[in-house]
């Protein structure tokens, strides 16, 4: 595990919430629980595919007709911006992160491409810094937690969240703590904040409408499909296509997370 002594004492206090957080998280197989190296670990699958269930219909219900309005009535580069706008709300975090995992030279690279776009990015609406080919080094407490040598854990399907592990599930919770300018806001600037995040995911539902389908009502399986894009994609984000020994079902695919599948549940 990485030492944390040389993290502020701000930061190890974050790092204390986070494995806080992982108590009681994290299951591991048993031996010869998972007899194939091309099984998922999901040892709640029947809990699971029931939130599944939900979140279909809930899709069916609210999520796709609202993306489909706004796809019809926002343009997407205007969808485009909002989308810069939230993540550049979120850089803070990134950075904080970045210094968890010991990554000095990420979060040097976010604290830039922050203050780029919110200075001369006209508060982050315009990615200036990707214009200089400054990179994001996009990351969360999940893959702080996998830094740290925490294994991946069970799958699980959260309501409304969609597809998660136990290990990226303890680390959205401590990102709720995580960017250090949430303090600084007042409840209207934390709304917009929130409100561009809920926005863009709502459009790019609606951009995106016919793989998103095809995955949630064309697949013979949309559970299984939609838990392997998760697993697949997830492990490629974090730089581990090999994953845990216990879960290797997609090998080394080299494949991006966002291409060709798409994850109707990613933020």
């Amino acid at each position: 595990m990485t030492s944390l002594s040389f993290i502020p004492a701000a930061l190890r206090r974050v790092a204390l919430v986070g494995l806080v957080a992982l108590a009681g998280a994290c299951t591991t197989p048993a031996p010869g629980e998972v007899s194939r190296a091309d099984q998922p670990f999901d040892p709640y699958e029947a809990r699971n595919r029931q939130v599944h269930e939900l979140n279909v219909a809930l899709d069916r219900a609210v999520l796709r007709p609202a993306g489909t309005v706004y796809a019809a009535v926002v343009p997407q580069p205007v969808n485009h911006l909002v989308g810069n706008f939230s993540r550049n709300l979120g850089t803070p975090s990134d950075v904080v992160n970045n210094l968890l995992q010991g990554r000095l030279k990420d979060a040097g690279v976010n604290t830039v491409r922050f203050v780029m776009n919110s200075t001369i990015g006209v508060g982050g609406l315009i990615d200036a810094a990707d214009a200089f080919g400054i990179a994001p080094r996009t990351t969360d407490f999940g893959e702080t937690l996998a830094v740290w040598g925490v294994p991946e854990g069970a799958y699980l399907e959260m309501p409304v969240i969609g597809p998660s592990t136990e290990r990226a599930s303890a680390g959205r919770i401590v990102d709720l703590f995580t960017n250090p300018l949430d303090p600084l806001m007042d409840r209207s600037e934390r709304g917009l904040k929130w409100g561009s995040a809920v926005a863009h995911g709502v459009g790019e539902r609606g951009y995106r409408r016919q793989t998103v389908d095809s995955v949630l009502y064309d697949s013979a399986d949309s559970y299984a499909q939609l838990r392997l894009i998760y697993l697949q994609g997830r492990r490629h984000a974090l730089g581990d296509d090999r994953g845990d020994a216990y879960l290797d079902p997609y090998g080394d695919t080299g494949a991006d997370a966002n291409d060709p599948y798409i994850d109707p549940y990613a933020e």
